[in-house]
């Protein structure tokens, strides 16, 4: 599964990984790269390298730090339009209540130093915006989508926030169409071979948009149609062939989260064992390039993972799990 030889380089090829979990997050990327630790990639986080923001389905992702604004330009004013009249109904943060907070927060964050979340919140209560009841998330979530802010590198396992000019150079915007044909290409780059359905899917575009950008990218990419399902990838890039290394995945992993239809990969009789209605989708075990159970780590001190099986496991594939978690360890810096 290694992608390249630096996390920075595995994001970048991925287009995005969703980060609501951090920690899956971090071996997400690990898996990917040859060789890194969970140190290796935090370092990346803190040089500014990689950037954990909100691009796209008001949700957390790592991206590397060149896509940052033009993705977030892009896909962020979709989440907005379909939010503002909720947290404004709900949370009381309209228009002028954002203008207020985004004032406060430029305030807090114009030295230039990381500032834990924790400490915002207390910025704006003490501005007379209430944090409590998901206000203050809510209102740093908005300002991520207006590009005011992004996450900084993390402080005693807390998030912290910084201003984005201050984080991720200016570059020259893109307009709507170049955007969506770097879109089609990065998100096939990392995802191939993918549906239109799933590229809308993954970026929170609508159907008639992710049509049209793979239609820009069109003489970049090749696509075939199989039972009535067109199905895309870069022109050039080999086939990948069905892997039968045995894989640890994270929480959230964009093996699954990244396409809309995920019976390729997963059984649909066990899909509710593995992403809950809630929409939490579990830590996964790979065989043969499908699911083949769910896993966690054992409690306390235990370094031993726990597993679910979706159907009786081999052997050979009990062997090749215990070979997969201890890769998983070594990224963690807990084997030798």
């Amino acid at each position: 599964m290694p992608l390249a030889a630096s996390p920075a380089d595995v994001v970048r090829h991925m287009g995005a990984l969703q980060a609501q979990d951090y920690h899956a997050a971090l071996w997400a990327i690990g898996l990917r790269t040859e060789a890194a630790t969970r140190a290796q990639v935090e370092d990346a986080i803190t040089r500014g390298e990689i950037v954990r923001t909100w691009p796209m389905r008001g949700t957390l992702h790592l991206l590397a730090r060149e896509d940052v604004r033009w993705m977030v330009a892009l896909l962020a004013p979709r989440v907005q339009a379909a939010h503002a009249a909720r947290i404004a109904r709900d949370l009381g943060l309209d228009a002028a209540t954002l203008a207020t907070g985004r004032r406060v927060i430029e305030r807090a964050l114009a030295e230039g130093a990381a500032v834990p979340r924790a400490d915002l919140y207390a910025r704006l209560d003490a501005a007379g915006i209430a944090s409590s009841g998901q206000r203050g998330l809510h209102l740093l979530n908005w300002l991520a989508h207006e590009s005011v802010i992004c996450q900084g590198p993390r402080q005693n396992r807390q998030p912290t926030f910084v201003l984005m000019e201050a984080w991720v150079p200016p570059d020259a915007p893109l307009d709507r169409d170049e955007a969506l044909h770097r879109l089609a290409l990065r998100y096939l780059q990392g995802h191939a071979p993918a549906t239109a359905a799933d590229l809308a899917w993954w970026a929170g575009l609508t159907q008639k948009d992710a049509v049209h950008a793979l239609a820009l990218a069109s003489a970049e990419t090749e696509r075939e149609a199989r039972d009535g399902t067109t199905w895309w990838w870069r022109a050039g890039a080999p086939a990948a062939p069905r892997s039968r290394t045995i894989h640890l995945l994270p929480a959230f992993d964009e093996y699954l989260i990244g396409y809309r239809d995920r019976t390729p990969v997963l059984d649909a009789a066990h899909a509710r064992r593995v992403i809950g209605l809630n929409g939490l989708v579990a830590a996964t075990i790979i065989v043969g390039g499908r699911v083949a159970a769910t896993w966690k780590r054992g409690g306390g001190n235990d370094d031993e993972i726990v597993l679910d099986p979706l159907r009786a496991l081999a052997d050979a594939e009990h062997a090749g799990i215990r070979r997969a978690a201890t890769r998983w360890r070594r990224f963690l810096g807990d084997a030798p």
